[in-house]
Order: structure tokens, then sequence, then C-alpha cells
């Protein structure tokens, strides 16, 4: 071992670690990547996150720091990660947070590579929609979305919910239906969720033959915070590099809670002091630097579809509330709907979107829409009463609204494709204008005399 290399490791304090460069050398900037071997061999990734005094930097490792001793030699990163300028070669492949296959395939060929940092910073012009382009709707074929929080090209959707409310299972859905129907480069970051999960979704894009179109980043919740966070602006690199070669990307994220848990983390083992709230002082510029670089171009966009964990079922976590502001729409999952088995158990009237304007999605279409939450905020009301006094108090109008709203839940729930080996039913997809007459016949009184359990968890109205 060199006794007196350029730069040396000098203490590790968990996941931190302290890097000493020699005297009159230049520090490497923050954010830089620095590289050091461990005594099992393998290189272990280092990235500045601070200067301090006598020439050190203060590190934090991408991966564990287990046999990384002192005066160990460090090399800068000059390029830091890398992936192939071919991207190609990356379809079908599953990375950690430093662009390095964890799928147990071949290695990547990185003869002729890229630093993805070099795309972070690129500034392009966003879609205006007031220039006269029309925006393009992604039809999920899960009747509940389509209708009353319609995605739109280039848009960023955040699916809101508490622990076992269903995000995951909804997510994976959506990437089952989109990939399978539309074009496009799917990226799905897993960001400090379950390894199980990780393994499932692999497997379920292996038996649906989606792998070829899509690329598959991981920073698991048994690994460390450093490679937790990284993941997630890695898998934005990615998206970004093939936005560059004019191709659309469909993103998503399973879990944007846990990329700030990871950044809270990183915060307290550097010992900064946190914020009012318990959070990382830096909460809402990390939020705010990985998502402003979602963004769409004249010749492709990114469309982002992020799971946010919500602690507690509380809406006004500082950290959930601090990614609200970058979202176009809303989707709040109920676990009251959860406990009733109605299933995507999306709450409508907590959940917003901006994209539900007659000027997107037609006069038609709005009206429909606008009619179904009519019925539903009605619903909330009476149910209320219903629960003190009963159905029989109610008015014979009442009556009608009340089970009308019930047929509209039960029709507007779903079964899906990601969990026929759970429910034994087959999942459906469903057009747009399928579900739109469907909820009309409801609302116009068609199908008063039809029992309303025969409407729950089915395809088209006509099954």
């Amino acid at each position: 071992m060199d006794t007196n290399p350029l730069a040396k490791v000098i203490a590790v304090y968990g996941s931190v670690v302290d890097v000493q460069f020699s005297l009159g050398v230049d520090l490497p900037v923050v954010s830089t990547m620095l590289r050091v071997r461990a005594s099992q061999g393998e290189d272990i990734g280092l990235q500045v996150v601070e200067h301090r005094g006598d020439n050190v930097c203060r590190c934090v490792a991408l991966g564990f720091t287990y046999g990384v001793g002192r005066n160990m030699r460090v090399e800068v990163m000059e390029q830091g990660i890398v992936a192939p300028k071919d991207l190609n070669v990356l379809y079908g492949r599953v990375l950690n947070a430093m662009a390095l296959p964890i799928d147990h395939k071949e290695a990547l060929d990185t003869k002729e590579s890229v630093s993805i940092k070099d795309f972070s910073s690129r500034l392009s012009s966003e879609v205006n929609l007031d220039a006269g382009q029309k925006p393009e709707l992604i039809h999920t074929g899960i009747k509940m979305i389509d209708l009353l929080f319609p995605l739109i090209k280039g848009s960023k959707s955040g699916l809101l919910g508490g622990a076992a409310c269903g995000k995951t299972i909804l997510i994976l859905e959506i990437i089952h239906n989109i990939i399978s129907y539309q074009s496009g480069t799917c990226i799905f970051a897993g960001v400090g969720e379950r390894i199980r999960e990780g393994n499932e979704l692999y497997h379920e894009f292996l038996r649906a033959d989606l792998l070829k179109r899509s690329i598959l980043v991981f920073g698991q919740m048994n690994e460390s915070p450093g490679m937790r966070f990284e993941a997630a602006h890695t898998a934005v690199a990615l998206a970004e590099m093939v936005l560059s070669k004019g191709r659309d990307v469909l993103f998503f994220m399973d879990n944007v809670f846990r990329f700030v848990q990871a950044g809270s983390e990183i915060s307290t083992l550097l010992g900064r002091i946190p914020s009012e709230g318990g959070y990382q002082s830096t909460l809402t510029s990390e939020i705010s630097q990985l998502h402003e670089r979602i963004r769409s171009e004249k010749s492709a966009s990114i469309t982002a579809i992020e799971a946010i964990y919500v602690p507690a079922d509380d809406l006004t976590d500082p950290a959930v509330v601090a990614i609200f502001a970058h979202m176009d729409s809303l989707i709040v999952l109920s676990r009251s709907l959860v406990q009733r088995g109605l299933y995507p158990a999306i709450d409508p009237l907590q959940s917003s979107a901006s994209s539900l304007s007659p000027a997107i999605v037609g006069r038609r279409h709005f009206e429909v829409a606008q009619d179904v939450l009519k019925h539903f905020r009605r619903y909330e009301e009476l149910e209320r009463i219903v629960s003190i006094i009963g159905k029989e108090e109610l008015s014979p109008e009442e009556k009608i609204i009340f089970d009308r709203a019930k047929k509209l839940q039960n029709f507007l729930s779903q079964p899906f494709f990601t969990a026929e080996m759970y429910t034994g039913r087959p999942g459906a997809f469903v057009e747009i204008a399928d579900t739109i007459s469907g909820c009309e016949r409801i609302i116009r009184g068609d199908l008063d005399r039809v029992d309303e359990a025969s409407l729950y968890c089915i395809g088209k109205i006509n099954e």
C-alpha cells in the first residue's frame, strides 16, 4: 500500500468517510465521486458532501464500508458515475445507484461511456401548452384514473397513501397497462423499498415481456442511505439520457418518501441540525433538484408517476407537503376504501388533477366526471346520516342519489392484471369511452334496478 498517497482515508463513521488530500492539492468539488478499494477487493464509491479543515473531504459512501480502513488509498473518479454510450445495452437490465448491473448477468461494456452527470446540467425549454400544443392524454385502462385524474404526457403524478393502501400494486398495474399499450421507454426507480417487491417487479416484467423496453434502478431498504439517495438521481439521469435521444420516457418511482428519508439519514450522519419538523433542513431543495430534472422537450418528454408513502396517514407531514408542490395530479388512496374492498382505493374527493378540464379531455368527459364527483360528495354527506338514523329516513330523491353513488363506487373498482394470482379474477383494460358511457348509464338511472353487487370489480358495464 502506498504510504503517502495523493488522498487517503483518515476516518470512517458508519456510512460517512473522511478523506484527506495531500497539502497543495485542490480539493474536488462537492458531489465529485471518489473510489476506495476495500480489503475484500471491491471498489466502494464515495461522494463528496463537505469540505473541512486540513484538506479533508467528508464523503458519504455509496455502499457498505466493511473493510475500509485508515490510510487506504482513494482515487478521484474523473467522470463520476458512467453509463454506456449505447443505451440499448441497458434495456432489460437491473442497475444500482452506481449504474452497475446487479442482475447476475454479463458486465456492461463501458469502453465507450458517458458521465450521467453531464445530462443533469442541461437546460431545457418546458412544453408550452399555450403555444398551440395540444396536451396528449395517456390512457392507463384504469377507470377511476382515466375518468377523474387523466394522465398527460410530460406531467408528474403522485400516488399517496399510508402503509398497505395499495400504492405498489397500483403503480405496477399502471406500468403494465401503459407499457403494453403505449410506446416509450420505461425507467423504474426502486428507492428504499423491500427487496421482495423489487424481485416481484422484475419477474412481473419478465412474465409480461416488458423488460425489453425497461431499465430498472434499485437502491433497496437494506442498502446504505447514500445508495438509496443516489438511486433516484441515477434513474433520473438515465431518463435524461433517453430524452436527449428524442425518445419519450415513462418514469416510475417507488417511493419518493424513502428518498427523503435517505436524505434525512445522511443529514443526521453528517451532524446537521434538523428543521423544526424533524426532517433535514435541505428537504425542499433536495426534492426540487430531483423533480426539476423531470421535464419535457419539443421532441420528447418524461412522464413521471411516483408513489408517495404517507406516514401515519398524515397528509400534513412536512415531507409529503414538500412533494405536493411538484405534482400535477395527486391521487390519494384511502384506508377506509381498502377496508371495504374497493380497489383501486382512490379517494376522489381528496385527490385532484389539473388535467381535468374541457379543453384537455373534452366537454362530455368533463361533464360526466363532474356528475360522478357530485354524487360522491352527496354520498359522503348522506352516509353520515345513514350511519346514525338509517337509510329509511332519507327522502326518495336522496335514496336514489345514495344508491347510484354506491353503484358508481362499485363500477369504478376494477380487477388488476398484476393481482390475478391473488384475486383469481382476470385483469381488465377499460377504454375511456366505455368508462364514460358506463357512468352515464348509472347516473341516468338505466341501472337503478340492477343489484349494486353485480357492478363490483368488473371491466365494461355490459359485463
